[in-house]
């Protein structure tokens, strides 16, 4: 008599290719993820993006959306986002010499993303706000 634990190893068994439990994850779909991850990833990236959804911006402006971020900061955020594609750096014939930076049709690619990503946070950022404010209201009362 076979007893079924559930905990069987079916690693033998062939898989159409499907998405399945036994299948390894394919190794190509996790250069990409890395690749988005890493283009994404930084303390300030994601603001910066949403920031210039609105349209081209001065540096200076930039840094004055984005309080607290340090001038090296977003320095470095933006030579990465350069660098990755995902906005382009304009030099304007000013004086003094002005910089203003604006979305590349690559990350005007991701809006989808961002409008998911919106979408969550009004769904669970309430959440995660009233755990952390009754959190807050509790340790005053303790």
């Amino acid at each position: 008599m076979k007893i079924e634990t559930g905990m069987e190893n079916n690693t033998t068994d062939s898989c159409d290719g499907g998405d399945c439990d036994s299948c390894p994850t394919d190794p190509t779909l996790l250069i990409d993820s890395k690749q988005a991850i890493h283009a994404l990833s930084g303390k300030w990236k994601l603001e910066i993006l949403f920031t210039l959804m609105h349209g081209g911006v001065r540096f200076g402006a930039l840094r004055r959306a984005l309080v607290p971020v340090t001038q090296h900061m977003l320095t470095a955020q933006l030579r990465e986002l350069e660098r990755d594609g995902l906005i382009s750096r304009k030099v304007l014939a000013e004086k003094p010499l002005q910089v203003a930076y604006e979305l590349t049709d690559s990350a005007w690619g991701l809006t989808p993303a961002f409008r998911e990503l919106l979408t969550w946070s009004k769904i669970h950022g309430r959440r995660r706000r009233t755990a952390a404010s009754e959190t807050t209201l509790g340790a005053e009362l303790a």
